[in-house]
């Protein structure tokens, strides 16, 4: 994959093949890399019900975005950026699905916060964000709060902030991962890079 390589940003990571486990900071993570295929996950949508992974990403190409929580402003004005974007990657052929440790009733709040016309999925165990070497452990302060936030079910671990594009296998086209969590992926950039994959096929 050409240019579309060129613009994957891995900043100070050890390249490992992932494990599903909790780095001890955001910097230690070992992600699954561009070729590689996500595995099987269940998650959970707004209304509760549960989903396959492989079920959403079927029909079309997906761009995976994995964000803190609805609690964070960071996260909050990266989702309402990408919003911006929304119409311009579906008519690309693609579709995003946000996901996060919020329990599903948090990813209501955050929908109706936003007015995302995108996909919120609840990963509240962390199962799925471990599985793609994303998750490290959250600092002792955040520890209540997050356990409120998933209903019970994050025992102190977050996601680095991550942009994800899959086929509609699973298998990983592009990403964007950066441990600091105040950078993010533009819109602009992510456009840049859907184009290309399409350009690509």
């Amino acid at each position: 994959m050409k240019n579309v390589s060129l613009i994957f940003i891995f900043l100070g990571f050890a390249v490992f093949a992932a494990s599903a486990q909790i780095a001890e900071k955001a910097e230690d993570i070992s992600p699954l890399l561009i070729g590689e295929t996500i595995s099987e996950a269940e998650l959970k949508a707004p209304d509760a019900t549960s989903h396959k992974i492989s079920a959403i990403i079927a029909e079309k190409p997906t761009v995976l975005l994995f964000y803190r929580g609805g609690w964070c402003p960071f996260c909050n004005a990266h989702l309402s950026e990408i919003q911006g974007v929304q119409s311009e990657v579906v008519k690309l052929g693609y579709q995003i699905v946000a996901i996060s440790p919020d329990s599903p009733k948090n990813l209501q709040a955050t929908d109706e916060k936003d007015k995302l016309d995108y996909s919120l999925y609840s990963d509240a165990d962390g199962k799925f964000i471990q599985s793609l070497g994303i998750a490290f452990k959250a600092p002792e302060k955040y520890s209540g709060m997050l356990n409120e936030k998933s209903d019970g079910l994050n025992d102190g671990f977050l996601p680095v902030p991550s942009v994800f594009v899959v086929d509609t296998s699973g298998k990983i086209q592009f990403e964007y991962i950066n441990p600091d969590y105040k950078v993010r992926l533009s819109a602009g950039l992510l456009m840049a890079v859907l184009r290309e994959l399409k350009n690509e096929q």
